[in-house]
């Protein structure tokens, strides 16, 4: 399962955003029919997980986290806490709510972003922040894969 695209989208005044339809056909044929939303914990965006990718992150976690460790538990609970369940609805929509938008800084307008098995929501103005030069980019890839 891989999410490739760019795509600009606008919120209505509920909250409910059209995911869109290169997204819900990957998600069809590969059989997903849950999805997880969460704030990404290092940019401030959102991240839609299908429930299989969420699923396999939650194992890997469990598995390096030690539960009898006050200090892990927390970083294990503090993970989840900023989770929601996201089902879409029979029109191709999904709810964002209130505090996710808020934890987003999403007003209106948004753009999905795939990045691999997963999908990433961006308040419209803070994508467009992330948009390296093409030589600053080249520059990156080239000093990173060497």
């Amino acid at each position: 399962m891989r999410f490739l695209g760019n795509i600009e989208a606008k919120t209505d005044a509920k909250g409910r955003v059209f995911l869109p339809s290169v997204f819900r056909k990957v998600l069809q044929a590969s059989g997903e029919e849950h999805l997880v939303l969460r704030k990404d914990i290092h940019e401030n965006c959102l991240v839609i997980y299908p429930e299989s990718v969420w699923n396999e992150q939650m194992d890997s976690m469990r598995q390096r986290l030690n539960r009898w460790n006050k200090q892990q538990q927390q970083v294990f609970r503090q993970f989840v806490i900023d989770a929601e369940e996201v089902a879409l609805d029979s029109n191709g929509r999904i709810l964002l709510s209130q505090r996710m938008q808020e934890m987003a800084g999403i007003t209106q307008a948004v753009r999905f972003i795939g990045v691999g098995d997963v999908i990433e929501v961006w308040a419209e103005d803070k994508a467009t922040e992330l948009e390296q030069t093409k030589e600053d980019f080249a520059s990156e890839l080239e000093s990173m894969m060497g």
